[in-house]
C-alpha cells in the first residue's frame, strides 16, 4: 500500500471536492490515458488502472468516507481476508451464491446481444364514414433507423470499432468490496466503453457514433372497417431500429374519428334524427331515410309520435374483425310548422275544432290523471 499515489492526486482534484469535479475529472484523465488511445504503451495502461481504481474509491461516498479517515488501508479489498473479514477462512463471491440458490438470477445480459428498438407512435383522423367502411391512409412519423453509412457500427467507414481493453468487450468490470461476509464482488457498467464493450476511435461523421439517425417516414395504412375513435392501430416492425442487428419495434397509430353532422354511432349500431312534419306523422308516408350506403325509402305508420324510433335493419357499422354489420336506429322528431298565414292559421283552428279526447290519446289520460288527484 505504501507505493500508491494518492488518489486525489491522481484525479488531480483536492480534497473535498464535489461529486461532479471527480466525475469530471475522472472522465478527462480516463480519456487522457485510455489504452485503446496508447496501444502497447503500458505506462498508459498503467496509469488508466490507476485512475480508474482512484474513481472508484471517490466516487462511492462510503469508500471516500474510510479511504479520508484511514488511507488506503480504509479501502484495500485484501484486508482482513482469511480472518475477520470471511468466516469461512476465503473471499466470498455472492454473484455465485445468488446464481447456486437462484439458477443465475441478477446476472448481465451481454452488451452485444441483439436488443429490439423501442415503439413509436403517429395520430391520424378519419372521418365518420371513412371509420365505417374502412380506408387506406397515408401516415407520416419519424423513427430512428440504422446509419446507412456506417450500417450502425458507429466507426467511421473504413475504420471499425475496437473491443474494450478496459472491460474485454463485456461491458462489465469487477468491484471487489470488503464486508463483513468478506470481499464481495459486484459488477458495474465499464466506464471506459460506457457498458458497450467496445470502443469507436473514429466516429461516423453521419450519426456521431451513435450507429443510428432519425429520420422521417411515410407509409400507407389499411384502416379497417369498423374502427372505433381512439383506437390504435398497429404496424409491425416499423417503430425504431434495434440494437446489434436486433428487430425494430413497432408503429403504433392512434386513430380519431371525426364526429358526423347527422349520425351518431353507438356500438355498431348508427342513430340519427329524421325529421317529419305533422301530417306525415298523423297521416303516415313513405319517407326518405339517410344511411351510410345511400338514401333508402321507409314507410311512417299513421299516428307516429314525436321521439317514436324505427329500425332500417343491416345499415350500421361493420363489425370489426368479423361478419355482418349493426343496424340504424332513426329517432322521429316531429317538426311544428312555423310562419303560417292567416288562412293556414284558420284551418288548423277548424281541424282543432274537430277533433275529441278520442284523437289523443296521451292527453286524454293526462286529464284523467288530473281528475283523479282533484277528487282526492
Amino acid at each position: 500500500m505504501a507505493d500508491k499515489r494518492d488518489y486525489y492526486e491522481v484525479l488531480g482534484v483536492q480534497r473535498g471536492a464535489t461529486e461532479e469535479e471527480i466525475k469530471k475529472a475522472y472522465r478527462k484523465a480516463a480519456k487522457q490515458y485510455h489504452p485503446d488511445l496508447h496501444p502497447g504503451d503500458k505506462d498508459c495502461e498503467e496509469k488508466f488502472k490507476e485512475v480508474n481504481e482512484a474513481y472508484e474509491v471517490l466516487s462511492d461516498a462510503e469508500k471516500k468516507a474510510r479511504y479520508d479517515q484511514f488511507g488506503h488501508a480504509g479501502v484495500d479489498p485484501n484486508y482482513g481476508a482469511g480472518g475477520y473479514g470471511s468466516p469461512f477462512g476465503q473471499d466470498i463471491d455472492l454473484g455465485d451464491i445468488f446464481s447456486s440458490f437462484f439458477g443465475g438470477f441478477g446476472r448481465r445480459s451481454n452488451a452485444n446481444a441483439p436488443r429490439r428498438g423501442t415503439d413509436v407512435e403517429a395520430s391520424i383522423s378519419v372521418t365518420f364514414e371513412e371509420a365505417a367502411k374502412g380506408c387506406t391512409k397515408k401516415v407520416s412519423f419519424n423513427s430512428i433507423d440504422v446509419c446507412d453509412d456506417c450500417h450502425g457500427t458507429g466507426a467511421q467507414p473504413g475504420t471499425q470499432a475496437k473491443t474494450c481493453s478496459a472491460c474485454g468487450g463485456s461491458g462489465r468490470v469487477t468491484i471487489n468490496q470488503r464486508s463483513p461476509f468478506g470481499v464481495v464482488q459486484t459488477q458495474r457498467a465499464c466506464d471506459a466503453c460506457k457498458g458497450k464493450g467496445k470502443v469507436i476511435e473514429t466516429p461516423c461523421r453521419k450519426c456521431a457514433g451513435s450507429g443510428r439517425i432519425r429520420k422521417p417516414h411515410t407509409v400507407d395504412v389499411q384502416v379497417p372497417a369498423g374502427i372505433k375513435d381512439k383506437q390504435t392501430l398497429n404496424v409491425s416492425g416499423r417503430g425504431n431500429a434495434g440494437f446489434n442487428n436486433g428487430p425494430a419495434g413497432d408503429l403504433h397509430i392512434n386513430v380519431t374519428v371525426r364526429p358526423h353532422n347527422l349520425f351518431e354511432r353507438r356500438g355498431d349500431d348508427v342513430w340519427c334524427d329524421l325529421p317529419i312534419t305533422f301530417a306525415q306523422a298523423a297521416l303516415g308516408a313513405e319517407v326518405t331515410v339517410p344511411t351510410l350506403d345511400g338514401k333508402v325509402k321507409y314507410t311512417i305508420h299513421e299516428g307516429t309520435q314525436p321521439g317514436d324510433v324505427f329500425k332500417v335493419k343491416g345499415r350500421g357499422i361493420p363489425h370489426l374483425g368479423g361478419r355482418g354489420r349493426g343496424d340504424q336506429f332513426c329517432r322521429v322528431v316531429v317538426e311544428v310548422p312555423k310562419n303560417l298565414n292567416v288562412k293556414q292559421k284558420e284551418l288548423i283552428k277548424q281541424f282543432d275544432a274537430s277533433t275529441t279526447e278520442r284523437n289523443y290519446a296521451k292527453r286524454k289520460n293526462f286529464f284523467d290523471i288530473l281528475k283523479d288527484l282533484f277528487n282526492d
